[in-house]
């Protein structure tokens, strides 16, 4: 083989040497993805059961007022819509507008 031919040679393993290492470490990603994509599920998953707890927590209660039974409406926060409140609030709310 020629000087040049080895020189070549020499220059193109060098080249898959680099892409053998390229694509062995994005296999590894590829291979550790689908896990941390179960634990992101995990805490989706917990977040969501946590935000659906406060929000029924935080749904209209009855209470007491002057001996009478009356619908207790929850403080107006940003997150809260007027779906959360009861239908005859929403009613009130629809013919005031």
């Amino acid at each position: 083989m020629s000087v040049g031919g080895l020189e070549r040679t020499t220059a193109r393993r060098a080249e898959l040497d680099e892409l053998e290492a390229q694509l062995a470490k994005q296999l590894a990603e590829v291979r550790t993805e689908p896990d941390e994509l179960a634990v992101a599920e995990r805490v989706l998953d917990r977040v969501s059961e946590q935000l659906a707890d406060e929000r029924f927590s935080a749904a209209p209660a009855p209470g007491q007022v002057g001996g009478r039974t009356v619908m207790l409406i929850p403080h107006r926060t940003p997150d809260v819509e007027e779906t959360m409140l009861p239908p005859d609030y929403q009613r009130i709310r629809t013919a005031v507008r």
